[in-house]
């Protein structure tokens, strides 16, 4: 596990990284508008964490919300999603501490797996000397490793050729009508999203979710 901490120290500190949003210290607004300017990905605002009686809620206003200043904050949010950094910041600067949300489906696809199996993957990934692409550490402890639009449909079929029931691995992709949310966006008060391997200009060309999916389907299932 030692080794593990290693290599993701060394993906979220890398020197490469001076141009893409910071771990800590870029606003939510100078975040979103470098996703859309330097990555070209979409991006909209979500929910917000307001100060009630001493406490953090979120701006949806349901006390028992799952996921607390880091969801959609309007049914219609996949038409709001902008590609813009101009829109970005015009968006950002009204409510300067909405959640950054990314759309799946569009520029790239996701996979969802477990931390611990994540990190197990990562591990294996480094030995087999893949690429990979930008992979977001979330507070309720999930992974999410980028890949190229249209994983969604390939991912089931590429477990079952590897001998797997997509049913019986905790290992989600989200595509088209998805979203995720990225760094520096908090959820409650369980902390913030960070990167595990950070965006850089070595990985901005994708993977495909054929690439990964034998390494973070053999995590996933150790991790059961």
């Amino acid at each position: 596990m030692a080794r593990v901490e290693l290599i993701v120290e060394e993906t979220i500190a890398g020197p490469e990284t001076a141009h893409i949003p910071k771990q800590r210290g870029d606003s939510l607004l100078e975040a979103a508008v470098r996703y859309a300017e330097e990555r070209h990905w979409d991006v909209f605002p979500g929910t917000w964490l307001e100060a009630v009686d001493g406490t953090h809620r979120c701006s949806c206003d349901q006390p028992e919300c799952a996921l607390p200043g880091a969801h959609p904050a309007r049914d219609d949010w996949a038409t709001q999603a902008t590609g813009s950094a101009t829109v970005a910041r015009r968006l950002w600067s009204k409510q300067a501490t909405a959640s950054i949300l990314l759309p799946t489906g569009r520029t790239f696809d996701a996979i969802d797996v477990p931390e611990t199996a994540g990190f197990l993957a990562l591990a294996r990934m480094e030995r087999m000397e893949l690429t990979l692409g930008p992979v977001t550490l979330t507070p309720d402890r999930r992974m999410q490793f980028f890949v190229l639009p249209g994983a969604s449909a390939k991912v089931p079929d590429l477990l079952r050729k590897l001998g797997w029931s997509p049913a019986s691995l905790d290992l989600v992709t989200l595509g088209e009508g998805a979203y995720l949310a990225a760094p520096p966006t908090r959820y409650g008060t369980r902390g913030a999203v960070q990167w595990a391997c950070r965006p850089t200009p070595a990985n901005r060309w994708l993977p495909d979710a054929e690439e990964l999916v034998s390494p973070l389907a053999y995590a996933c299932g150790r991790d059961r």
